[in-house]
């Protein structure tokens, strides 16, 4: 990949605006983010970036005053990416007096710029060394009034983010005389379906394998919840992604974790990757399986 493909963002701004959350919502949007790097050590990481040979695609550096006198160096940085042909674009992040006062009353921080203390001060002087930075910027957020979900959801816009690329879900089969996972967001039992343990010559299969999958299909009520759980998750999803999740951890249990909820784990993570979805799959208990239902 040229080095003018790579996406390389430098996220500054005001004290207190949201730059530490911004590094982590670019995370989860999969950019390598480093924070407070020193603006002269900016180029050399790019030349490392430019050579990585396709394994960092997506990079956001945050710099800002912490750096001290380091910082005065963002615009020679910046100047020296220009000539090696590496593009770059400038997040801005702000905010009104009033609520950056208040958050570092809350958070009980001092500014990085005031010496006696006073916030405002220390606001006003940070507010003139970045003004040359602020009228160079591609974006300029300000994030006064943004809850943490529509702030995710003005990087994704920006970022021209696709919605389902904003979520990575994770789809666990599990059982529950193994416990339910304690990272799971939901938790749905299909203890309740037909179980392929009182087959004699199913016993021994595990969910994954098509013979245990035709025995469950060919059941009215294995088809319709499947259905049902589809239509459900469709509707929720969405939901969750606009309110800034970026992460959803489902998780089906049966028994023993060894056939119905393997199978149902399987089906649904083909039906959403079908639909554009991140997911992964998981089986957690059919390793280890040894109990007497599945």
């Amino acid at each position: 990949m040229e080095v003018e493909q790579k996406k390389f963002i430098i996220v500054t701004g005001l004290s207190g605006a949201g730059k530490s959350l911004a590094a982590k919502v670019l995370e989860d949007f999969g950019y390598f983010c480093v924070d407070n790097l020193p603006p002269l050590l900016i180029p050399k990481f790019a030349e490392i970036v430019a050579q990585s040979h396709g394994s960092i695609n997506k990079v956001a550096l945050v710099s800002d005053v912490r750096g001290g006198r380091f910082f005065d160096h963002l615009l020679q940085a910046l100047a020296s990416l220009e000539d090696m042909g590496f593009g770059y674009e400038i997040l801005f992040l702000e905010a009104s007096d009033e609520v950056l006062v208040r958050r570092y009353k809350e958070s009980r921080r001092r500014h990085p710029l005031s010496v006696e203390g006073g916030v405002l001060e220390g606001l006003e002087l940070e507010k003139r060394k970045l003004q040359h930075i602020r009228e160079r910027a591609n974006k300029i957020i300000d994030t006064s009034n943004l809850g943490i979900g529509e702030f995710k959801n003005t990087l994704a816009e920006w970022l021209e983010q696709d919605d389902k690329e904003r979520m990575l879900i994770n789809i666990v089969s599990f059982g529950f005389k193994h416990g339910i996972p304690l990272y799971a967001d939901l938790v749905f039992d299909v203890r309740f379906l037909p179980n392929p343990y009182w087959v004699d010559e199913l016993r021994d299969h595990i969910g994954t394998e098509k013979i245990i999958k035709d025995f469950l299909l060919q059941y009215s009520l294995t088809k319709t919840f499947v259905e049902k759980l589809n239509s459900f998750l469709l509707f929720l999803i969405p939901n969750y992604i606009k309110e800034g999740k970026a992460q959803l951890t489902i998780t089906i249990g049966c028994t023993g974790g060894k056939h119905r909820s393997v199978a149902i784990a399987d089906w649904l993570g083909v039906s959403l990757g079908q639909r554009g979805y991140s997911c992964v799959v998981e089986h957690r208990d059919i390793t280890q399986w040894s109990g007497k239902h599945g």
